[in-house]
C-alpha cells in the first residue's frame, strides 16, 4: 500500500469516526457569530483527538469480539 493510499485510508476511518468522536468529545456547538480564540480552537483539537483515540480503539475491539 502505497503512502498515498494509507493516507487516503486513515481520513476515510477518521471521517467515519467523526460521529462518534465529537459524541465522546462532548464539545458544545458555537453560537451562530461567535469565534473561538486560538487558545479555544486548541483546546477543543486536543479534546477531539482524545476522543477519536478512544473512538478508534472501541471500534479496535469490537471488530475482535
Amino acid at each position: 500500500m502505497s503512502d498515498a493510499e494509507k493516507q487516503q485510508s486513515r481520513l476515510r476511518e477518521f471521517m467515519q469516526l467523526l460521529p462518534l468522536t465529537s459524541e465522546l468529545a462532548g464539545l458544545p456547538r458555537s453560537e451562530h457569530g461567535r469565534y473561538y480564540s486560538e487558545e479555544q480552537i486548541q483546546a477543543r483539537a486536543i479534546t477531539l483527538r482524545h476522543a477519536y483515540k478512544v473512538a478508534r480503539q472501541v471500534l479496535m475491539e469490537l471488530a475482535q469480539q
